[in-house]
């Protein structure tokens, strides 16, 4: 037991490096929920294509065992690189799968987005194949920073990267909500879409600037997962995807820093399960855990309640 416990740091660290990963996924389903009330179920596609965009780049500029350029440099194009691609995407999949289907029920709109999500695995696996792509990840850690030891937990250099863009990018995204004009205008879409575009708000535009911030936030959850596990294939969207709309769930379907919350505490009670019980029943004590919140707080841990119609 002892030796149980002297892992507990260790985990806490992995587990807040996997759940900054689906915090970043989390927000992607919220936000387009928030302001939509649909659930974007292609996004764990979304998240498994900005791995490969990553995947694209490190080739790119690595075509042998070193790169050609700076890694911290590389790292940063990358990201960014994931980040465009997907948020591209996600505008181009809301203009031509969910814009037309909005006056119609919202069950066509789950179904496009069902549809969508096997358009897009079928696409990849098309053109990369079945096979695992590796993230030649050696050429860009310099080695004497492949792990730092710091009081008796072990940090390896990419675990840092995706704690540290996890976390930069969350606080990014906060402050762009939070404190700028078009920010207001997105949460006044998301509380009333119809009263927003009577006040003059382009309610269109807003809703491909969502779609393209949530895209782009699961694009970058794809490639620092890739940088992390080294590894990024045509199947990796869906346990993926389904861990964030759980996060997202968990916090409060359509807040902001609901998402961010549920996914730490997702990746920590993975992390932890992981320690104490077996790694074989780490999904299902994450979802045990979602079930008993939702029994006791159904809107979420950040959620607001909404009141009946009567």
């Amino acid at each position: 037991m002892e030796a149980i416990w002297g892992q507990l740091p260790q985990q806490l660290i992995n587990g807040i490096t996997i759940g900054g990963v689906y915090a970043l996924i989390a927000i992607g389903y919220t936000m387009v929920y928030g302001i939509l009330l649909m659930l974007n179920f292609a996004h764990g596609e979304i998240y498994m294509i900005g791995g490969f965009v990553g995947w694209w780049v490190l080739t790119a500029f690595s075509p042998g065992e070193m790169t050609t350029m700076n890694p911290f440099l590389l790292i940063i194009i990358m990201i960014i690189a994931g980040i465009g691609f997907t948020g591209v995407l996600g505008m181009a999949i809301e203009r031509f799968a969910y814009r037309p289907l909005r006056k119609y029920p919202r069950v066509n709109l789950l179904l496009s987005a069902f549809g969508m999500s096997i358009l897009l695995q079928n696409l990849v696996l098309k053109f990369q194949g079945a096979k695992v792509h590796f993230f030649r990840t050696s050429s860009l850690i310099p080695e004497h920073l492949q792990s730092i030891e710091f009081g008796g937990v072990v940090f390896s250099f990419m675990r840092i990267v995706v704690i540290v863009v996890s976390i930069l990018l969350m606080a990014i995204l906060t402050l762009f909500v939070m404190k700028t004009k078009v920010g207001k205008a997105m949460r006044a879409t998301s509380q009333d879409l119809e009263a927003a575009n009577y006040l003059g708000i382009n309610t269109n535009r807003i809703i491909r600037l969502t779609f393209f911030i949530g895209s782009g936030a699961g694009g970058a959850a794809g490639v620092l997962v890739g940088l992390l596990f080294n590894q990024v294939d045509y199947n990796v969207g869906s346990t993926a995807g389904l861990k964030g709309f759980c996060a997202a769930v968990l916090g409060g379907i359509g807040s902001i820093p609901g998402a961010m919350l549920g996914g730490f505490l997702i990746g920590i009670v993975e992390s932890l399960g992981v320690t104490f019980i077996s790694s074989t029943y780490k999904d299902l004590i994450a979802f045990l855990i979602l079930i008993i919140v939702l029994f006791f707080r159904p809107q979420g841990l950040l959620g607001k309640k909404i009141p009946e119609k009567v």
